[in-house]
């Protein structure tokens, strides 16, 4: 082990965390100016270099790989550091931890692990994860890409996008179902670790995408033809299927380190303009309206600490959470949302000047949006949590909401507080529609569960009585919204759009 690797690996943790924001301050705000920078696409190599020689992802591998030692909660607290300054690096920081390394880390064999931890630790390497096709997004499990044995090798062929960090990433977890001439293409699904720089590992990047938002973070369309020794394939405790589960469950998880910091930011941002604004002769946080927004921005703080305590607690790599996709949709889908949420009320707030490019609140709207989009559109996943709800229910012959959310693990305080609201029968099947507006309702009745835990441990009780007061009220919203009948459909999409002129 070379000196800096003991160096990064024995430095006590508060330490190594401040001495990773220093670095961030200075490559941010000192050599570089952040707002021009976020920007630009990509970064410059040197940006990227000084950050990396931090050696941050040591925080994400095991002690015996020549890391920290993977703790949960100095994960979450690194990439908390990095989203409060970009919330692209903090994604850049997510897709190494989640989707590559701790992957490798569970399910990757000796002498591939070796080999690759090796380079990230001494050489600042990155990887990444290919799942998506251009023909099969959300429906991944249909994938076409696909792998046959070819004596100790395994070749894949097919077709990748939207993959962060192409282009960029020296590792790749590919996936791929397995092809034999006989059966065809096989259900389950395969993940193969792919060294890019490597002879016959070579990802061919056919298209670079013009993305909205995230301009640091490359996307494209990949085409894959590669050769991997059989060493290089994942192998799953069951299934490659409950092996995908398991993996996209925990990083859906620890979504709320990529918000921590960048809500924080936020709420910093909000506070320091509405105190310095002047409108009206007074200043803008003495309006009501505005500390409601701010109130708002503050409950979404205290929501994603209480989820953040939660990942730190389940989410690591000793658990599997194949089973977990309630737990992991509500997480993912609520937070997205809170984060977008925030970003709108940042720019409401601060006004024209938050609409230029180069401004802060504008780049953390069309930055934080995607985030409701990947690893799973939130439509999707809000109607699953209702779907498992319902077949929960169902098993326990219960259809009353309430009182199966007071005996339900993920909601049980939260599910007692809001027995009265929440004393509805439920009766599938139901539409797609109504099972989405379900999911959002229940989602937030997990999110609250969250927030009392939080107060128990200790946390700051203004605090969580604001956010638990927030959360009651978008339950009562949502709740209002479910039982409301709505099944309009599209009116005739072929004809002719009528004209309000007609009727002058």
């Amino acid at each position: 082990m070379t000196s800096a690797v003991a160096h990064h690996s024995s430095i006590a943790f508060p330490d190594f965390l401040q001495n990773f924001q220093t670095c961030l301050k200075n490559v941010f705000h000192s050599r570089e100016d952040i707002d021009q920078l976020s920007i630009q696409r990509g970064l410059p190599p040197y940006v990227l270099r000084n950050i990396m020689d931090c050696n941050p992802f040591s925080a994400f591998i095991p002690s015996q790989h020549g890391g920290r030692g993977a703790d949960p909660r100095e994960g979450i607290a690194l990439v908390e550091a990095a989203s409060y300054e970009s919330l692209p690096l903090a994604l850049i920081f997510g897709i190494n931890w989640a989707l590559f390394i701790q992957p490798v880390v569970k399910y990757g064999q000796e002498a591939a692990q070796k080999t690759v931890f090796k380079d990230f630790i001494e050489k600042q390497k990155m990887g990444g994860l290919m799942i998506t096709e251009p023909d099969y997004g959300s429906d991944a499990l249909h994938m076409q890409s696909s792998w046959t044995q070819q004596d100790d090798h395994c070749h894949l062929q097919g077709t990748k996008h939207w993959a962060g960090l192409t282009g960029w990433a020296d590792y790749w977890l590919l996936t791929a179902r397995h092809r034999t001439p006989d059966k065809g293409l096989g259900r389950d699904i395969d993940f193969f670790i792919c060294a890019a720089n490597n002879p016959g590992q070579q990802v061919v990047v056919e298209e670079k995408f013009s993305n909205l938002g995230l301009y640091m973070i490359p996307y494209g369309r990949n085409r894959i033809d590669v050769r991997l020794p059989a060493t290089h394939r994942l192998q799953p405790e069951s299934t490659g299927i409950k092996m995908m589960l398991d993996i996209l469950h925990r990083s859906r998880m620890q979504f709320p380190a990529m918000a921590m910091g960048f809500i924080k930011r936020i709420l910093d941002e909000a506070s320091d303009h509405c105190r310095k604004r002047l409108v009206g002769g007074k200043t803008l946080h003495s309006y009501d309206q505005v500390q409601a927004r701010l109130a708002e921005i503050q409950s979404a703080f205290t929501i994603c600490s209480a989820m953040c305590l939660n990942t730190s607690e389940r989410a690591g790599i000793e658990n599997n959470l194949a089973a977990q996709g309630l737990e992991a949709n509500a997480i993912k889908t609520c937070i997205t949302d809170l984060k977008q949420a925030a970003a709108q009320s940042l720019l409401q707030l601060v006004g024209a000047k938050g609409y230029r490019l180069d401004h802060f609140a504008g780049r953390a709207i069309v930055d934080s949006r995607p985030f409701q989009i990947f690893e799973g559109s939130n439509d999707i996943l809000y109607a699953q949590i209702a779907e498992t709800l319902l077949k929960q229910m169902k098993l326990a012959k219960e259809k009353n909401l309430a009182r199966y959310l007071a005996s339900f693990e993920l909601t049980r305080n939260a599910g007692e507080q809001l027995k009265k609201r929440l004393d509805v029968s439920i009766e599938p099947p139901l539409p797609q529609r109504k099972l989405v507006e379900l999911g959002i309702l229940i989602s937030r009745v997990v999110s609250m569960e969250m927030v009392l835990t939080l107060g128990a441990r200790g946390f700051d009780q203004q605090l969580i009585s604001a956010s638990l007061v927030h959360l009651q009220q978008q339950i009562a919203t949502q709740l209002t919204r479910y039982k409301h009948p709505n099944q309009t459909h599209l009116i005739d999409p072929d004809r002719d759009h009528p004209s309000w002129r007609s009727y002058c």
